[in-house]
């Protein structure tokens, strides 16, 4: 779907030229960026969300505007595999591992300035928004931690978490064409809404599959948020069970037993299970509620039929 809305090669080649260097790391970890790929969702949300408020056209700096949520999006990514400690990222290997902690930080910066260069020829406006989205992506990482230090686990926490970590930067995707084009107050808050509640819906899924998803399917062991003492939705609600000491006693040893992992999965299964799900997809129902305030188009369409794909996906 997002292949036939969206101009992907006119997309990357810009993604390529933003991020060409003179400094041969900075130009390899870009080149990796671009051959990556990934499900290029949020600049997708840009695309479609520019064409929507034009009547099915483009705007000028569409393309450029795509880059920089990709590129705000990519320079956390640096960030959070060195702060994580992963391995690899999409299948390849992180570039804090092939690189190093300086390279992979200072490549990540090398971003976010590329970022700004593009935002000066837009409006005002959008560097302003860019700058509260990078700021609420800051505060959402570091809240994620004291989270798990504190022990301080909460409905509340997690969606403050949740929404800097995800869906402040959808929420810019999806609002951003609409300052680009100066859009009326209304648009810009039903953009805002749709963004929002997607990227909480998305990462709601992600945290529901790094728990019980397929390990083949994902890429990658589940368990991962425990081991690290993350309580994501499906386990807050079982801190809200009969099973409360169990589980609390399981986060603070970070998973470390043989079994943790496992014995949650099981828990989970049924009823908690089903509750994530009616979660997510009351929030793709907010998402989808908020765009009637656009009037209907192929591309509302394509970004509604986004958020739904939310309940079902599996990697």
């Amino acid at each position: 779907m997002t292949a036939s809305a969206v101009p992907l090669p006119e997309f990357e080649a810009r993604l390529r030229e933003v991020l060409r260097s003179k400094v041969q790391f900075i130009e390899i970890i870009g080149e990796d960026l671009v051959a990556a790929g990934g499900k290029r969702v949020r600049p997708a949300v840009t695309y479609l969300a520019s064409k929507a408020l034009g009547g099915g056209e483009s705007h000028a700096f569409d393309t450029d505007l795509a880059v920089c949520v990709e590129l705000l999006h990519s320079a956390s990514l640096l960030h959070d595999d060195l702060i994580d400690d992963s391995d690899t990222r999409r299948g390849k290997e992180t570039a804090f591992r092939k690189f190093g902690n300086v390279v992979s930080v200072m490549s990540g910066d090398f971003m976010l300035s590329r970022l700004l260069v593009l935002l000066s020829e837009m409006p005002r406006s959008l560097t302003q928004a860019f700058g509260l989205a990078a700021s609420a992506v800051c505060e959402g990482e570091v809240l994620q931690f004291q989270v798990a230090a504190y022990g301080d686990y909460s409905i509340e926490n997690y969606l403050q978490v949740i929404y800097g970590k995800t869906a402040a930067v959808f929420e810019l995707a999806a609002r951003a064409p609409a300052l680009l084009r100066r859009s009326d107050e209304p648009l810009l808050s039903a953009l805002a809404t749709y963004g929002r509640e997607y990227g909480l819906a998305f990462q709601m899924q992600d945290d529901l599959l790094d728990l019980m998803g397929d390990e083949a399917t994902i890429g990658k062991p589940v368990g991962g948020d425990l081991r690290e003492g993350k309580a994501t939705l499906p386990v807050l609600y079982l801190l809200e069970s009969e099973h409360e000491g169990e589980v609390r006693t399981l986060l603070e040893r970070r998973a470390a037993k043989g079994g943790d992992v496992e014995r949650v999965r099981e828990l989970v299964r049924g009823a908690v299970h089903e509750r994530t799900n009616a979660e997510i997809t009351r929030r793709a129902g907010l998402a989808v509620s908020a765009l009637h305030e656009l009037p209907p188009s192929p591309d509302r369409d394509r970004l509604e039929a986004l958020a739904n794909l939310e309940a079902t996906r599996v990697k």
